[in-house]
């Protein structure tokens, strides 16, 4: 006679990102791997590790981390949660910065500025809340099917796992 464990897969998480590219890979890992075993689609998961890739880039080069920001001290905080709907919401909240998150229009060869333009491009919605002490939160709900029309389409290539090429870019 066979005992089969049922192991509950957490339907949220919420994470201490240190500020800086080793947390970011981090986190992604974290989410991809519940995600999966969570049963959410995999173009579902693949939006949300690049979203929560971008916002927490986002954070660690606009933004000041969380706790004694006077001497660089803290981290990021990210969380997700999937709702009884199956939408999910990510969020990654900083100790704030010198401008708000708003998606930029850059130049043909600038090497940065894109990310909340892909984000928009990805997600149902988002947006930015303020907190009390000067924390900012930028959310995000992504949802299966959900992609704005003039946004690339999704294509599967044999042999190549989208999750290795975020570990390139540390």
């Amino acid at each position: 006679m066979a005992f089969v464990a049922a192991q509950e897969v957490p339907t949220s998480s919420s994470m201490a990102v240190a500020h800086g590219p080793a947390g970011v890979r981090r986190a992604r890992h974290l989410m991809r791997e519940q995600l999966d075993e969570s049963g959410i689609p995999d173009s579902v998961v693949d939006d949300a590790v690049l979203i929560l890739s971008e916002l927490l880039s986002n954070a660690c080069r606009h933004g000041r981390p969380l706790g004694r920001s006077d001497i660089g001290d803290g981290d990021i905080r990210a969380a997700w949660e999937v709702d009884g709907g199956g939408r999910l919401t990510i969020e990654v909240t900083d100790g704030g910065g010198p401008t708000r998150p708003t998606p930029a229009t850059p130049s043909v060869t600038a090497h940065g500025g894109r990310g909340l333009n892909i984000i928009t491009a990805l997600a149902q919605d988002w947006g930015v809340r303020d907190g009390a002490s000067g924390e900012v939160t930028v959310w995000v709900i992504v949802t299966q099917g959900h992609r704005h029309e003039d946004f690339a389409t999704r294509v599967d290539v044999p042999g190549l796992n989208f999750a290795d090429a975020f570990d390139e870019l540390g």
